[in-house]
């Protein structure tokens, strides 16, 4: 008998397009190791009830690496079952947890909704686990997002562990930057309270966002650049204004990391 996958099975829930915000900060900020890796694998991992995500992974991977596959992954056979009419060249589906069952290292492994049902407790020993299946130059993208897609948090690491936190939101529906507390990765959202590094840097985006008002007449996407502009005095942002029109900022993991 194989073994038993390792982890629990979730909620399932996914939509069409949710993790847009996801693949299209991957398909930029990883585009190098996709390219020259020769065979590109990405993990979607935990896909849900239905594989539309590992689809839609697939065909942004391939606008910046051709040759590259996807293996959906999920604990729950039955959605293994369903997805598989889905399959094509480039795209299978896999029984599986947090083992990643694949007789190689992937470049990519990309965990979206899946640690929310998790203890807190529980998230170094699966960070630890997935960033050693990982290719050595690979990584890990493991994060929350609403059920649209509207906004969304994550985590960046490599198999060495965290490097970033990204926020992205789609601008017209923001009213101020802490609304995107609510999607915090299990990692941090317990941690938004006074006191705590996370808590601190939404409590200065808010009062940046603020300040940039008078920007807002030229639009929200003007005024999200003035405030990043602002942010980056007092905390390390790693991105470039490129990503931040996009609705995104991506600040080093070491300044957002919960105090011990």
């Amino acid at each position: 008998m194989p073994p038993r996958p390792i982890g629990v099975v979730t909620r399932g829930t996914t939509n069409p397009n949710r993790l847009r915000r996801m693949d299209r900060w991957i398909t930029t900020t990883h585009a190098h190791p996709l390219r020259t890796t020769s065979a590109p694998t990405a993990v979607d991992l935990g896909y849900g009830a239905a594989p539309w995500t590992a689809v839609e992974l697939l065909n942004r991977l391939r606008t910046v690496a051709p040759t590259a596959e996807v293996v959906g992954v999920e604990i729950d056979p039955a959605r293994v079952t369903a997805a598989t009419p889905y399959a094509r060249e480039g795209l299978t589906f896999r029984h599986g947890g947090f083992e990643v069952p694949l007789p190689h290292r992937p470049v990519l492994i990309r965990a979206a909704n899946v640690l929310r049902q998790y203890d807190e407790s529980e998230v170094p020993a699966v960070w630890q686990r997935l960033c050693a299946r990982l290719a050595p130059d690979g990584l890990l993208v493991e994060g929350t997002c609403d059920e649209i897609g509207r906004r969304h948090v994550w985590v960046a690491l490599g198999p060495e562990g965290p490097r970033t936190v990204t926020f992205a939101t789609r601008l017209a529906s923001l009213d101020r930057p802490s609304d995107l507390a609510e999607r915090l990765p299990k990692a941090l959202i317990h941690h938004n309270v006074p006191g705590e590094p996370v808590h601190a840097f939404l409590r200065d985006f808010d009062r940046a966002w603020a300040t940039a008002a008078p920007y807002a007449a030229y639009g929200a996407r003007q005024r999200w650049i003035r405030a990043v502009q602002d942010l980056t005095g007092d905390w390390p942002v790693t991105d470039e204004p490129s990503r931040w029109r996009q609705g995104e900022i991506t600040v080093k993991w070491d300044a957002l990391a919960p105090r011990p």
